[in-house]
């Protein structure tokens, strides 16, 4: 799979763990859907760690299902791999690498309603069907404007833009 970074990810000091995790690119039209984070007030990609044992499109497949609701994935394509480091919250380790495998998909068929985890829960995460251009443009502002700033918002901003120019063929 090919690199997503505009550059390489760098080690951060102290004891570090590496996490598999996937992503779904999951698009209709000029909309994406994601995950609006109340309490980050931002947008991000379905998806999330890789369990053990799991392989990287059974992963795919149950975050989509979990945080999304939606029944039945298909047509997964690989897009790239996106790594980095960050600070990690827990004690055992001070730093996470974080290796985020991207895949195109499709949904189809009956949603469920989502079972996302207690902590999504609490965090207001939902899924939005979102015009592509007005996240980029939300995750930004927040970007400069905010100090609510999830781990996460640079990464997806970027990965938006990308997702916008070579997927949905627009101007960013």
């Amino acid at each position: 799979m090919r690199v997503l970074n505009p550059t390489p990810a760098t080690p951060l000091p102290g004891s570090c763990f590496t996490r598999p995790a996937t992503r779904a690119i999951i698009t209709s039209q000029s909309r994406i859907l994601l995950l609006y984070t109340q309490r980050y007030d931002d947008y991000s990609l379905p998806g999330g760690g890789v369990d053990e044992g799991e392989s990287l499109i059974d992963a795919l497949v149950r975050e989509v299902k979990e945080e999304t609701g939606a029944r039945t994935v298909t047509n997964v394509i690989p897009f790239g791999v996106y790594e980095e480091y960050q600070r990690w919250h827990k004690p055992d380790y001070d730093t996470v690498h974080i290796v985020s495998h991207c895949y195109v998909c499709d949904i189809c068929g009956e949603f469920d309603e989502p079972e996302m985890e207690h902590y999504e829960v609490n965090n207001g995460m939902q899924p939005q069907w979102v015009e592509i251009s007005q996240a980029i443009a939300h995750n930004e502002a927040v970007l400069a404007n905010s100090d609510k700033q999830g781990q996460s918002l640079l990464r997806e901003t970027r990965l938006l833009r990308m997702i916008a120019t070579e997927l949905m063929q627009l101007n960013f």
